[in-house]
């Protein structure tokens, strides 16, 4: 019967042919960390192969993202859908063994990593998705929400500013079913980290409420095993320190920097086999090993045995049950379409002027109740944000049922474990900051739209007319980069039918996030009938018009819209015939077919003005180079609203004198 060594041989022989074949990879970390693996995916980790989706898995995360054929080899040795021929192909082009995991390419990989520490993060997201959708649906006798979240992560992750931020909340909210193993191997992709990492990390996990379990060999089973065994009694997350050497069983690179990014080269690869009395050729593992790993009947009575459980509860909690199965099935409920839609047509008819985060916290009471899969939260700033509604009640280490989490000043943190949380299932995260604090989440604002995930970014004080906090809190570039991420659709409602309609639209996308932008100040209401409420949801539509073939078109979003309108009233007094274009979601716009494109905006009318506190650069796309656009190409000032509207030239005669010009031409 092969050793626990053996099999762990089997992990650094994949890794290193996989990573030598492609000319490119990580085999040090994986190498390294393979006798921890072992111990944890055959001794303790639930999981079906054959069902990746099984409900009440464990979820393990490799946050050290780099060594992915750690990931690939467990995967393929357990039984996944995931052949010897899958990993010959690592990091060739659509492979299903990216250079780093990507969710969606690869079955049993539950999140992507790569920049690192968000890994961790998405972990912790996890941890509180099970957190509190157990403590929500669980009843005594009847845990069905019940699995844990382990995660490997190195130096690197340590080392990036995101771990505090999400390894200080986990441990504030007893996050215990969490357990992270940290690739303590002194080595990074500079050489050896003593130079510029000399953080007591025990001491520094201790001090965030974590149980931490120091000098732990990561090449003893026993010592691992007896670690883990500390770790899933405890009622705090837990990090296990292990000390490993980097590249383990390669007799010249072990421990260096060498062996962390580059391939061992044949030579050394020879000596590495020999070394670990590892007698195969390359991608070549004995049958007998094979037997040892395979996971797929172990998995199989697994769920078998939590089919049972749930029947059970089903029989006892027939409601709890079904809105459990609907939660995780990601569908909202039934009747929602038609009540959001009876609540946005209410907006209309009562036509308040408010500021547009007030009209979003009005949805949010408003759908809030009709969706108990809300998880809100708000990076400390809940008061300005205006992200709590009647039903919010906060998650608490004591009482993690409720629906709201205090996230703190973290906003990247909170980005990135809203990210886990959507992907655990069972819950529709959203979250919220100022606009120009996007910057602090920005990666996990990427890796939500790479992945695909329904997260819901709430930014509120949306420009320069913010006012008095000065050009450090007015954005300008921040909507820009938000347009022009892919597979993320960015909403700046112009009042408060489109504030309602965006959440709407936001909340019923499941296969993307979405970011929502809301004012501090007034918005006036705009009037429309049925059809154009409908339009919002195409992203961009006609908001005002004329008789016949406009000379001019105005297009605006959100707070600027209401100018727009003014600009459109005097235009037709004078007798020009003018559209305004209200354009609350470019990229949703994008999406439509070129007819509807060309009914909002004719190819043949090319005298256009875009208009938007926001940089002028990003609608050129749209007026044209002979257009014009009145928005910012320099930072704000620290003023009231209006006096800095004036300043940067958002008037009413700024637009009249633009337009005389671009009329007369």
């Amino acid at each position: 019967m092969p050793s626990r060594r053996e099999r762990a041989n089997a992990i650094r022989a994949l890794s290193m042919d996989a990573v030598q074949k492609a000319n490119s990879g990580h085999p040090g970390a994986t190498m390294g960390m393979a006798d921890i693996a072992e111990v944890l995916w055959r001794d303790y980790l639930k999981h079906n192969p054959s069902n990746p989706s099984f409900a009440d898995r464990d979820r393990f995360v490799l946050s050290n993202g780099h060594g992915s054929m750690l990931i690939y080899s467990l995967l393929h040795l357990t039984g996944y859908d995931l052949s010897i021929d899958d990993l010959k192909n690592f990091r060739q082009l659509h492979s299903r063994t990216p250079g780093h995991p990507e969710l969606g390419y690869t079955p049993g990989v539950e999140t992507t990593t790569g920049p690192l520490g968000q890994g961790l993060a998405n972990a912790v997201g996890f941890a509180l998705a099970e957190k509190v959708m157990g403590a929500q649906f669980n009843r005594p006798g009847h845990n069905v929400v019940d699995h844990h979240t382990y995660v490997f992560l190195g130096d690197g992750c340590m080392m990036e500013g995101i771990s505090h931020e999400v390894g200080s909340l986990a441990g504030t909210l007893g996050l215990s079913k969490l357990i992270a193993f940290y690739d303590d191997n002194g080595i990074s992709i500079d050489g050896e980290v003593e130079g510029w990492f000399t953080d007591d990390t025990p001491k520094r996990f201790e001090a965030y409420n974590w149980q931490v379990i120091r000098n732990v060999d990561g090449h003893d089973p026993e010592e691992i095993k007896t670690a883990i065994e500390t770790a899933r009694k405890s009622d705090q997350p837990t990090l296990i320190c292990c000390k490993t050497t980097i590249g383990f069983g390669s007799p010249n690179k072990q421990g260096k920097e060498d062996c962390h990014g580059a391939p061992l080269g044949n030579d050394e690869i020879a000596l590495t086999r020999k070394a670990l009395n590892w007698n195969h050729g390359p991608f070549e593992i004995p049958a007998d090993i094979y037997a040892e790993w395979d996971a797929k009947e172990v998995g199989a009575a697994v769920e078998s045995e939590w089919d049972k459980r749930f029947a059970a509860y089903a029989a006892e909690f027939p409601e709890l049950a079904a809105e459990l199965s609907r939660r995780l099935s990601g569908k909202l409920p039934a009747d929602f379409d038609a009540k959001a839609n009876a609540y946005i047509a209410e907006v209309a008819a009562k036509g308040e002027t408010i500021a547009s985060r007030k009209a979003s916290q009005n949805a949010l009471n408003a759908f809030g109740p009709l969706l108990p899969e809300l998880l809100g939260g708000s990076a400390d700033l809940a008061g300005s944000n205006l992200t709590l509604w009647k039903g919010c009640k906060g998650v608490s280490a004591e009482d993690a049922s409720g629906n709201y989490v205090y996230y703190g000043v973290r906003e990247f943190g909170m980005s990135a474990i809203m990210n886990g949380v959507a992907l655990h299932g069972g819950l529709v995260p959203y979250g919220a900051t100022f606009l120009m604090f996007m910057e602090y989440a920005r990666n996990a604002i990427r890796m939500s739209a790479l992945m695909k995930q329904r997260v819901i970014y709430v930014f509120t004080h949306d420009s320069i007319g913010l006012g008095e906090d000065s050009p450090t809190h007015q954005p300008i570039e921040q909507l820009t980069s938000l347009r022009t991420t892919p597979n993320l659709d960015t909403w700046r409602p112009a009042d408060a039918v489109e504030s309602a309609a965006a959440w709407k639209y936001a909340l019923e996308r499941n296969d993307g996030p979405s970011a929502l932008i809301f004012s501090r100040q007034n918005l006036n209401h705009q009037n429309r009938d049925a059809g154009q409420i409908a339009d919002i949801n195409r992203g961009g539509y006609v908001l005002k018009d004329c008789a016949g073939e406009p000379e001019l078109i105005l297009i605006s979003a959100g707070s600027e819209v209401g100018l727009a309108v003014q600009a459109w009233e005097k235009l037709t007094e004078q007798g020009r015939k003018v559209r305004v274009v209200s354009m609350p979601c470019t990229s949703v716009y994008e999406a439509q077919d070129a007819g509807y494109k060309q009914s909002v905006l004719p190819l043949q009318v090319s005298a256009r003005i875009a208009i938007e506190a926001s940089h002028a650069d990003y609608w050129y796309k749209y007026v044209g180079l002979e257009g014009r656009v009145i928005g910012m190409t320099t930072y704000g000032e620290s003023a009231p609203a209006p006096a800095l509207f004036e300043e940067f030239g958002f008037t009413l005669e700024n637009i009249l004198g633009q337009a005389d010009e671009l009329l007369e031409d």
